[in-house]
C-alpha cells in the first residue's frame, strides 16, 4: 500500500496527517495527488462524497503556495457554508506545521465587512461560496489574476442550487493562465459543458468506483414500517440510542420541520437544520449540536453538506433520498475516523425494491431489524 510519503508529500505535511491519525491514502488521493503535484493541468475528478477529495486537492494546493508572496494563488468554490468552513479547518490543520500559508473562508451569513477585513491581511487561499465570492469580486475586494488553480469542490451541487452563472462569472474574471480542478460525485450535462468552455483539451480525468469507496465500518440496516407509523418508530429507536448521537435525514424542508417538532413534542432532545432557517438561527442549532445540546438533528441533504461531526452514532434515512450519491453522503457523517456507525433507513413495503437498486449500485448489504 502506497503512503502520503510516496505520494510525494513533504515532511511538515506529512506530520500534520500524522497527527490527525490520517495514514494510509484513499482511492482518490492515490491517484490524484501525484497527477496534480507533476502536471500544471485541468482536471476532473469524479467520487462519492466522504472519500477524502478535500486532501485530494488541499495537498497539492498547499505544496503549490509561495508562503513568500502574500496574494491569493488559489481559489476553492464549495456550495454551502457548512462546507466552506470544513474546507478550511481541513486546511488549517494541514498546516500545522507551515504556518507561513494563510488560507480565509468567505460566505454568506456572515458580515461581509469582517471578510474585507481578513482579506485585507496576506491570503494565498480562499475558500468561498459563490454567491459571496461575486459580491467580493463587484466591491474589487478580491483580486483573482495571480490565482493559479481554481478548485470547483461538490460542483454538481453548485449547479443544482442554480450557481452556474456564478461559477461561469468567477471563472472568466480569473487569471487566463490558471488551471481548474473539478470534484464531484456526478457529471450532469450542464457541468461537461463548463469542462467544454472553460477547461482544456488536455483536461486529467479520474473517476474512482463507487465500489471502492465503501466504509466498511457502516452497518446498512433497515426497518419496515408504513409512513403513518415512522415518527413512533423513530422514536422507539432513539429512545434505545441513549448515549448515542445521531443525524435524521428527511427530502423536503417541510417534512424536516415537521419530524424536529414531533420529536420535540415527544420530549426528544432534537432539533431541525434545513435552508429556510436564517444563518443565525442554523448556526445556533449547529453549536448546540456540536456542544451536544442537541442529541439528535433533523435535517435535509442540502442543509447538511460540509457536516462533519465526531463520534456521531447513526444516521437515519427518515425518507430515501431520490439520488443515490446523497445515500452515500448522509452514511458518511458516520463511522469516521476510524469509528464504527449504523445507517439506518425506516422504509416502505414498496420501497424495498430501491433498498435492492441501493445494494447492487454501492456493492452494500442491508440487514433488516425488526
Amino acid at each position: 500500500m502506497a503512503t502520503f510519503n510516496d505520494l510525494g508529500i513533504t515532511k511538515p505535511f506529512l506530520d500534520a496527517l500524522a497527527e490527525s491519525n490520517i495514514t494510509e491514502p484513499s482511492e482518490i488521493q492515490l491517484q490524484t495527488i501525484p497527477l496534480l503535484l507533476r502536471t500544471p493541468t485541468d482536471f476532473v475528478g469524479q467520487a462519492q462524497t466522504g472519500t477524502g477529495k478535500t486532501i485530494a486537492f488541499g495537498l497539492p494546493l498547499l505544496m503549490k503556495v509561495d508562503p513568500t508572496d502574500p496574494r491569493v494563488q488559489a481559489l476553492i468554490l464549495a456550495p454551502t457554508r457548512e462546507l466552506c468552513q470544513q474546507i478550511s479547518k481541513q486546511l488549517f490543520r494541514l498546516t500545522k506545521y507551515k504556518r507561513d500559508i494563510f488560507i480565509t473562508a468567505v460566505y454568506g451569513g456572515e458580515k461581509i465587512e469582517d471578510q474585507l477585513y481578513k482579506l485585507s491581511k496576506p491570503t494565498q487561499i480562499v475558500v468561498a461560496t459563490p454567491g459571496r465570492l461575486i459580491d467580493l469580486l463587484e466591491r474589487k475586494a478580491i483580486d483573482l489574476q495571480y490565482v493559479e488553480n481554481v478548485v470547483l469542490d461538490e460542483a454538481d451541487e453548485m449547479i443544482s442550487m442554480g450557481f452556474k452563472a456564478e461559477i461561469e462569472t468567477i471563472l472568466k474574471q480569473s487569471n487566463e493562465q490558471s488551471f481548474t480542478w473539478m470534484f464531484s460525485a456526478t457529471i450532469p450535462e450542464e457541468l461537461n459543458a463548463i469542462v467544454a468552455t472553460y477547461m482544456g483539451a488536455e483536461t486529467q480525468r479520474v473517476q474512482i468506483n463507487k465500489r471502492k469507496v465503501i466504509n466498511t465500518l457502516i452497518e446498512h440496516q433497515y426497518l419496515i414500517c408504513h409512513g403513518s407509523h415512522k415518527t413512533d418508530y423513530l422514536t422507539q429507536f432513539l429512545k434505545s440510542q441513549i448515549k448515542m448521537s445521531g443525524m435524521i435525514f428527511c427530502k423536503t424542508k417541510a417534512m424536516t420541520a415537521t419530524v424536529a417538532k414531533q420529536l420535540i413534542a415527544k420530549n426528544i432532545s432534537a432539533d431541525a437544520l434545513h435552508g429556510d432557517l436564517e444563518q443565525r438561527d442554523r448556526d445556533k442549532v449547529m453549536r448546540a449540536f456540536k456542544n451536544g445540546k442537541i442529541q439528535y438533528l433533523v435535517a435535509t441533504d442540502i442543509a447538511a453538506r460540509g457536516i462533519d461531526i465526531d463520534n456521531l452514532g447513526f444516521v437515519v434515512h427518515y425518507q430515501l433520498p431520490d439520488e443515490m450519491e446523497n445515500y452515500t453522503h448522509r452514511s458518511g457523517r458516520t463511522a469516521r475516523a476510524g469509528k464504527r456507525g449504523i445507517s439506518i433507513a425506516f422504509v416502505d413495503p414498496i420501497e424495498l425494491k430501491r433498498l435492492k437498486v441501493i445494494e447492487k449500485a454501492l456493492g452494500i448489504q442491508f440487514v433488516q431489524i425488526k
